[in-house]
């Protein structure tokens, strides 16, 4: 990945969870928060609501080559957790990269303007 670094820290997670903002499609939840660093951070989860440790390592694994499949459309400098929903099983990593490509990177920039708007 280029400009992404794995998220590994327990702070970092609850950071995003609790102050950043979301954006989520039947496959993935999205949580967002903009970081002082020139480049993004991506954590995954998967829960075992999804099935059992092989199912949830498949949906690691098409989230992870989805993402660096899109990784040029997502804005810069932003901690993402992207956590696994139930409607992944099944799915190839071509969907979520539509996700990725399209709605998460417009619901960034909008989400800016409207912070950038209220300063």
């Amino acid at each position: 990945m280029l400009f992404t670094t794995v998220m590994k820290s327990n702070k970092e997670f609850s950071r995003a969870y609790n102050k950043g903002r979301y954006c989520v499609s039947r496959e993935v939840c999205v949580y967002y928060i903009r970081n002082s660093s020139p480049f993004n951070k991506l954590g995954i989860t998967t829960s075992k609501k999804l099935g059992n440790a092989v199912q949830r390592n498949r949906a690691r694994r098409i989230i992870r080559a989805a993402y660096r499949l899109s990784e040029e459309f997502i804005p810069i400098g932003f901690d993402m957790v992207v956590v696994a929903r139930s409607g992944i099983i099944g799915k190839k990593s071509t969907d979520i990269e539509r996700f990725f490509k399209g709605r998460l990177p417009d619901e960034i920039r909008r989400s800016e303007n409207e912070r950038a708007f209220k300063k």
